[in-house]
């Protein structure tokens, strides 16, 4: 993507369609890092065609993994029997966060991985620290200068891991890591999101012992080997959420026979405090909206799952500048995941921010205006807000949209909402890539 590529979003009221959502980024990127744990050909499905999803490729290509990548059939084909390499590519490892979650692998393959300092978006310092210093309680003997890390052991060995802050990141590295560590490897306080869970389901597939045990405790029993698998990639709620939220905003009614409810309990019952019907599914899969026109002003807390999520704060938060009377949302998770409110106030957005504290007095209307996404979510909530602001929206920064989700401005145009990308379309991945069979604008139907 280039900087002067950009997204224009017009007004558009009523976004109405049933809509089926792709694999979870959050999930997709570490359950591809694990095939490094294999050798030989996996297959995944439901495998969204992000930008980071052909970062991911690329560096697993770098190590000499064989990959064939079908976009339009959201089909990925992986043979890892051919990777060699521990030492990764520091331009790729620049590019996205989850870069960083071969390290858990190729240590368990190699027992080395060089590796830099991951990339991604500037949402607060995320350390990798709580990666690092549990690896060396695991054995591993770190080299760092600068940016780069060169990690070594002769050996894992298994070891009782009390994480201070349920990280995502370092539950799945030292999870991956633990699978081929002979003995029980235990993590507390680890966290449990679902996509961490998918990540489980993946592992158990190609003959991982695992055990969970309330609260939040994982037990990793090592084993010599493990198989390639085939695996469908868990529905994305990120995306869910952010459709649902499209409809919520310009008064719609929207249908995700895929949306898992159960994943997203407290975002939902947030939607419904200001006014907008759910209604979920038989044991939870499928979600409908149907949205009031006076939505209400409700406060929410970001924090782990199942808390309301921090990645779809920044979304919500363009609903509620639109909703009757005061919000206060409080960020949790990541220190600086409030910057785009800037870019919501240059749309006339009333919000007042105090440390981690956003106070939003809802007002009748936004107005458009060019703005910058600095990251992945906050590319979401200007979209959210430019479909409803009087006038055109012109948004740049659009790497993080196209980082995030795949294709979701096709889905959001055939529910009825005004958005164009005016950007350059050539594949960024190395990847050999497959012949597509269907776009993915046919996986929406219009009601």
């Amino acid at each position: 993507m280039s900087t002067n590529d950009y997204i224009v979003i017009e007004q558009s009221t009523g976004l109405h369609g049933t809509v089926h959502l792709y694999g979870a980024k959050n999930a997709v990127l570490v359950i591809i890092a694990s095939l490094l744990l294999t050798k030989g050909k996996s297959r995944l499905t439901n495998v969204p065609a992000s930008d980071d999803v052909l970062n991911m490729i690329q560096l697993l290509e770098n190590l000499g993994a064989q990959i064939f990548f079908y976009p339009d059939e959201h089909l990925l084909e992986v043979d890892t029997s051919t990777v060699t390499k521990w030492q990764v590519n520091p331009e790729i490892m620049k590019k996205m966060r989850a870069s960083i979650l071969v390290m858990g692998p190729l240590l368990a393959r190699f027992g080395r991985a060089d590796i830099a300092a991951p990339g991604g978006c500037v949402i607060g310092s995320r350390p990798i620290d709580y990666h690092l210093k549990n690896f060396k309680k695991m054995g591993v003997t770190l080299d760092e200068a600068g940016d780069y890390i060169s990690a070594r052991a002769d050996l894992l060995h298994a070891h009782r891991i009390v994480l201070e802050y349920p990280s995502v990141g370092a539950t799945e590295n030292i999870l991956m890591a633990a699978t081929l560590t002979p003995g029980i490897t235990t993590i507390i306080n680890a966290a449990l999101e679902p996509e961490v869970m998918d990540l489980i389901a993946v592992l158990a597939k190609m003959g991982a012992k695992i055990s969970i045990e309330a609260p939040a405790t994982v037990h990793i029993e090592g084993v010599g080997a493990l198989q390639p698998i085939e695996h469908a990639i868990i529905a994305d709620r990120l995306e869910a959420g952010a459709l649902l939220l499209a409809a919520a905003i310009t008064g719609g009614t929207i249908a995700i026979p895929q949306a898992l409810a159960y994943t997203m309990d407290v975002f939902l019952l947030k939607l419904e405090e200001m006014g907008h019907e759910i209604l979920v599914g038989p044991g939870g899969l499928g979600v409908t909206l149907k949205a009031t026109k006076e939505p209400k002003a409700v406060s929410f807390k970001t924090g782990p799952y199942p808390s309301f999520p921090t990645d779809l704060q920044a979304p919500m938060m363009a609903a509620l500048t639109l909703a009757q009377g005061t919000s206060i949302v409080e960020e949790t998770v990541f220190e600086n995941r409030l910057v785009h409110v800037r870019e919501l106030q240059k749309m006339g957005a009333q919000i007042k921010v105090e440390h981690n504290k956003a106070t939003i007095t809802g007002i009748d209307h936004l107005y458009g205006a060019s703005v910058i996404a600095c990251d992945i979510r906050a590319s979401c909530a200007l979209v959210l807000a430019g479909l409803v602001a009087q006038g055109s929206t012109i948004m740049t920064g659009i790497h993080h949209w196209t980082r995030g989700y795949d294709g979701l401005e096709n889905k959001l145009s055939l529910l009825g909402g005004s958005i164009k990308m005016y950007a350059d379309q050539e594949q960024t991945s190395g990847v050999a890539y497959g012949k597509p069979e269907m776009s993915s604008v046919e996986h929406i139907t219009k009601q």
